[in-house]
């Protein structure tokens, strides 16, 4: 027995040099999708002067997702400096979830110890900052347009109801292998960690008959220490009236051996790299009362699960 065909919704695609989009034209949507290559000197010194903070090695300062639900004026944004803007600028706090690699303090004292055969090195004040470039960035709401009739409305995120369907993400209808009418691949930033590890921010978006469907997501690996994820899924379905918002937030953390004994192969180390399965470890294989409670006992404040949505004008 064969399911019903799924209409697929009046739509129009754009595209240009370094930027997609398509224009959901019934609903209103409008999602752009820019891709430019990695921020030049120039671009890169002035994101820093505005961000305090030393850049990532692949600094992508260029790029965005944009949804836009023009019948409210609604618009949301991913771009790569309000995401570096969330990494902590400033002494690691109790909650920021600091990192430490594990010789970094023995390197230190082997340098500044008294032996007159390790000479003091030369130094210039720093300022501190999180190296790992973590972030819980889960883009960000523009505000209204000047030409935007009614000022006074602004969606707010609410709690979701875990009784309320509609409040929740439906992963059986993501996992239909429903017709792609737009897809796209929008990095944002990636660091090696003076290789140490990696981190890195990847936005990815499909637009669907039935839905618009992003995630978010940040990986980091430091060797020998941890993984950690935060994730960002946002859901819209064309069917919801008035139009809803639903954004799932999680954080799961995990020591870096226990993540290494899933390897399919002991030997090979290939998908310690792959973000997809660094998720898949931490999010399914391992218990949640270690990835999302306990971490890597780094006291990493945004572990656990928050789900909200937004209504539309």
């Amino acid at each position: 027995m064969t399911s019903a065909a799924i209409a697929t919704p009046a739509h129009q695609l754009y595209e240009s040099p370094n930027s997609r989009s398509i224009e959901l034209t019934d609903s209103g949507w409008v999602i752009t999708a820019s891709t430019n290559p990695i921020s030049n000197t120039s671009q890169c010194d002035a994101l820093h002067e505005s961000l305090g903070i030393p850049l990532p090695e692949m600094t992508f300062g260029g790029n965005h997702l944009t949804l836009e639900h023009r019948p409210s004026g609604w618009k949301y944004t991913f771009n790569t400096e309000e995401a570096l803007r969330g990494v902590k600028n400033g002494e690691m706090e109790d909650g920021d979830g600091g990192v430490k690699v594990g010789y970094a303090e023995a390197w230190l004292k082997s340098r500044t110890g008294p032996s007159p055969s390790l000479p003091m090195p030369k130094t210039v004040p720093t300022k501190p900052y999180d190296w790992t470039y973590t972030t819980t960035y889960q883009g960000h709401t523009e505000p209204p347009s000047e030409d935007t009739s009614d000022k006074s409305f602004f969606p707010s995120w609410t709690p979701s109801n875990p009784q309320n369907l509609s409040h929740q993400i439906p992963l059986a209808e993501l996992t239909r292998p429903d017709p792609i009418l737009f897809y796209a691949e929008i990095p944002l930033f990636e660091d090696e960690l003076h290789d140490n590890g990696s981190s890195a921010l990847l936005v990815r978006i499909r637009v669907m008959p039935t839905c618009i469907f992003v995630l978010s997501r940040f990986t980091l690996r430091v060797d020998g220490v941890l993984f950690r994820t935060f994730d960002t899924r946002m859901y819209h379905s064309f069917s919801s009236k008035p139009p809803l918002i639903v954004r799932e937030t999680s954080g799961w953390e995990a020591p870096y051996d226990m993540v290494k004994n899933h390897l399919p192969k002991r030997n090979d180390l290939t998908p310690l790299t792959d973000p997809t399965f660094i998720a898949k470890i931490l999010s399914t294989d391992l218990p949640p009362h270690i990835t999302q409670q306990e971490g890597a006992k780094t006291g990493w404040r945004a572990l656990g699960r928050k789900t909200e949505y937004a209504t539309l004008a």
